[in-house]
């Protein structure tokens, strides 16, 4: 009886450290939102002051206000149709997703990183690259 007793509090606290775990990993919802809706403006909120923007031809660190400009360019020739977050996971201080974007010229794979910046989880990385697989 102590055994059964043994293994199902080990089990419990098993659940319990992995639902903590995945609870770590969730990325905030209104950044998923904001790809899905295209909109740039929305995004800038998760940012942090400076970001390192992937983007088709363009890859450079920009100061939070550029990646805006940039980004509501790429959303204005590029409608969005549909975005999914199909993996998130963390490493160290780091958390990270991928997804994939549809939209009315394409689809496209988009990464992105955060990072711990005080109490906040700020985006430090987007990629956007055409997603080829289809």
């Amino acid at each position: 009886m102590k055994f059964i007793s043994l293994l199902a509090v080990s089990v419990l606290l098993t659940c319990s450290v992995a639902v903590k775990a995945q609870e770590q990993v969730k990325i905030p919802a209104g950044i998923s939102t904001a790809i899905k809706a295209g909109n740039a403006s929305e995004l800038t909120k998760y940012m942090n002051s400076t970001v390192e923007l992937l983007l088709l031809d363009k890859e450079d660190f920009y100061k939070k206000n550029v990646a805006e400009t940039i980004l509501r360019d790429f959303f204005n020739e590029y409608r969005t149709k549909d975005f999914i977050i199909r993996h998130q996971g963390a490493r160290n201080d780091a958390q990270y997703a991928i997804g994939n974007l549809e939209t009315e010229k394409g689809n496209f794979r988009v990464y992105f990183l955060l990072k711990k910046v005080g109490a906040e989880l700020l985006i430090h990385q987007i990629r956007i690259e055409p997603d080829n697989a289809k």
